[in-house]
């Protein structure tokens, strides 16, 4: 069993002033205490379930490539990255930047996307959940290639790229991870179990559930189950104990979970890192 943690949130005690010197201390901390990911969202605003929308948000792969800066062994990514905010090219060509000024510490999280509110404020295009399916798979396909050295013309319906060149390649063999997130079951467990090294699931009743189902795809597609990283979103909060961390990792190791990643509202607060190394320490 490994130990993640995810950063949701910016808005720390001092301001904006004290978001660089916070989170390059969370991130230290969390590299040097043996945690095995830290995460971020790929969000531009802030999302409901955790503030306003005007709280701080920090843009995902700048936040990512600050943190390969001052860490040395964590693995690193967003989760996870709505397909529509950037083209697949260029959404390859960023992570596989990251990866290579990380040393090959690089994840590939992307979904779907669901933010309406944002991509409305920002200007992105939201085409409706099918279309939006549909690009998701081409992402795949093309980050496939790109990571293959193939830069022969890629047509598919939603992108054509004419030489997707991805130079320098990327350092992780055969490629960064790719960790496809949410829990849709015709979907997008459907890709997990045709393109991904990992999937993220929700810590929820349904979680022995949605396992099944991506035991299921896994059999239609002919892939191995156990190829397949299964990480666990669940949430560290200002209260949480040792105890109860340890019950929740317990729990989610019984259904076969890899990896717990666990969402900090307040990664600011002393005992934060601290607790999840201790447990990573007792859980490795």
């Amino acid at each position: 069993m490994r130990i993640g943690i995810q950063i949701p949130s910016f808005t720390y005690p001092g301001g904006q002033e004290q978001i660089a010197p916070i989170f390059a201390r969370v991130a230290r901390d969390a590299d040097q205490g043996g945690l095995a990911s830290l995460w971020v969202m790929d969000h531009f605003f802030q999302i409901r379930g955790v503030g306003a929308a005007e709280e701080p948000m920090l843009e995902g792969y700048s936040a990512l490539s600050y943190a390969a800066a001052i860490t040395e062994r964590i693995t690193l990514g967003t989760m996870v990255t709505g397909v529509v905010y950037r083209y697949p090219g260029i959404l390859v060509k960023t992570v596989t930047t990251l990866d290579v000024l990380s040393g090959g510490r690089a994840w590939f999280g992307v979904g779907a996307a669901w933010n309406a509110e944002e991509s409305a404020g920002l200007g992105v295009p939201f085409p409706p959940v099918a279309e939006r399916f549909e690009q998701l798979e081409e992402t795949l396909r093309i980050a496939k290639r790109m990571w293959a050295g193939d830069e022969s013309p890629f047509e598919g319906k939603h992108y054509r790229l004419e030489r997707p060149l991805n130079s320098p390649p990327a350092v992780s063999r055969p490629h960064p991870r790719i960790l496809i997130g949410g829990g849709g079951e015709k979907k997008t467990l459907r890709l997990v179990a045709r393109y991904a090294d990992a999937t993220n699931l929700f810590d929820s009743p349904e979680l022995p559930h949605k396992l099944d189902v991506l035991r299921e795809h896994c059999a239609r597609e002919g892939r191995a189950y156990g190829d397949i990283e299964k990480t666990v979103l669940s949430v560290l909060s200002a209260d949480s104990t040792a105890g109860q961390l340890e019950d929740v990792v317990g729990r989610l190791g019984e259904h076969g979970v890899d990896q717990v990643i666990f969402s900090a509202r307040q990664p600011h607060l002393p005992n934060a890192v601290p607790l999840l190394a201790d447990l990573a320490a007792k859980v490795a």
